[in-house]
């Protein structure tokens, strides 16, 4: 049985071939699939990567081949392999795909806080609206 956000066997059996080349480093290497499942669960969880659960490695191991995949194309080619698939199963359509994974953290002061130490902190704005904001005959063109 899979875990959620782990990879099914069909799709390691496709990308495994993808991976590069593993240095000898004198100690056994852990599993390209664990840690290819640890890079999935933090991805799709949107938890730390020091919250990774032991079954998929250490988390600096985990994040080190994300970063190391990720700048040597290595997920790069995965992704293309497993769409060209699912693509030709008929499962997505190509021009719709798409993987985003943006986050975006605002900072204190676009929630409305001052600055640290400035002593404004949760206080309205004594600035009146600018003119063209509350005047009827406002041209949106000005």
């Amino acid at each position: 049985m899979v875990k959620r956000y782990e990879l099914e066997d069909r799709d390691w059996e496709q990308i495994q071939k993808l991976l590069p080349p593993r240095k000898h480093t004198g100690r056994p290497g852990r599993d390209e699939r664990d840690l290819l499942d640890g890079m999935f669960w933090v991805l799709r969880s949107g938890a730390r990567w020091r919250d990774i659960p032991e079954r998929y490695g250490p988390w600096q191991t985990v994040y080190h081949r994300f970063n190391q995949w990720r700048r040597d194309g290595t997920l790069r080619r995965m992704a293309a392999q497993l769409r060209n698939r699912m693509h030709g199963e008929g499962r997505i359509d190509r021009e719709l795909w798409l993987v985003d994974g943006t986050s975006i953290r605002a900072s204190r002061a676009a929630a409305g806080a001052g600055k640290k130490g400035s002593g404004r902190a949760n206080r309205p704005c004594s600035r009146p609206l600018p003119w063209r904001l509350w005047h009827k005959s406002a041209s949106v063109d000005r």
